[in-house]
């Protein structure tokens, strides 16, 4: 497991095994001005997510149970003509948005396919924030998107791998807090879900991320760097609600990376405090 996402995650539990993040390489341009170390980061063989999800991720899921695909949408192609189309799999619908939160994460998902992908999502945003790299408020998170049963061996397994040690890899200092002058940026953004098995009262769920982390900082030996990778969650049914049982991660999909330059240090810090994150509906 390991990290990524979202401020705004502070409020109340629930809860099963594990963390996540991602693992990536991006491509940058040198900056034009000299001395920016953070601007000037360049495609790296590993990332500090690669480091985070090597140390965190326990693979717990085997396989699920078929699920069917319901609720295919059809649109208005429009014109006089009548015809419907059916939408791309991967286009928004939100029948059902979430309006109800526990520490800070969307919660009451309807009992259905699109229920457990909107978890999935936001379950996904929550496990990869860098709340994660806090002790009491990663087990406030794991309280409240893991099944009960699930959450104490969650909680063991963390503890392991956010150690003061694994803090100072990532360029952290020990307690999991930004050394002064930083900004730590862990934020995890999903692109898209889909179902692939699940019976009545369980679900298996692909969630295709984009990651952020490092440290936003002009001297920053861990710039900011992006990636892409795919989260698998098993989730059940419980207490009203969809919780995670167990989940893996693996790379990708990543798409060619772009020739866009690298913003500065101050421009990556500014833009984190500023853009909040988003509630996730299928």
């Amino acid at each position: 497991m390991s990290l990524g996402d979202e401020p705004g995650y502070g409020d109340g539990p629930r809860g099963d095994d594990g963390g996540y993040g991602g693992s990536g390489q991006t491509r940058t341009r040198l900056p034009d001005r000299p001395g920016d170390v953070y601007g000037g980061a360049r495609r790296r063989g590993s990332s500090s997510r690669s480091l985070v999800t090597v140390v965190g991720v326990v693979v717990l899921l085997i396989a699920a149970i078929a699920f069917a695909n319901r609720g295919d949408n059809s649109a208005s192609s429009g014109g006089d003509s009548g015809a419907k189309s059916k939408t791309s799999p991967t286009a928004a619908s939100g029948d059902h948005p979430v309006t109800s939160k526990a520490a800070g994460i969307p919660t009451g998902f309807p009992h259905n396919t699109q229920g457990a992908q909107s978890a999935a999502a936001n379950y996904a945003v929550a496990l990869g924030s860098a709340d994660m790299f806090n002790k009491a408020r990663r087990d406030q998170i794991l309280a409240t998107v893991i099944a009960p049963s699930k959450v104490t061996d969650f909680e063991a397994t963390l503890d392991e791998a956010y150690t003061p040690q694994f803090n100072k890899n990532v360029g952290l200092n020990e307690d999991g807090s930004a050394p002064q002058g930083y900004t730590f940026v862990s934020r995890t953004s999903p692109i898209g879900t889909k179902t692939t098995e699940s019976s009545n009262n369980t679900a298996t769920v692909e969630v295709w991320c984009g990651g952020l982390l490092g440290l936003a900082g002009e001297n920053s030996t861990n710039p900011v760097t992006s990636s892409w990778f795919t989260i698998t969650m098993k989730l059940e049914w419980t207490g009203g609600d969809w919780k995670i049982v167990s989940h893996s991660q693996k790379d990708g999909p990543a798409p060619v990376p772009g020739d866009d330059r690298a913003s500065s240090a101050g421009d990556i810090a500014k833009a984190v405090e500023e853009y909040g994150g988003f509630t996730y509906a299928r």
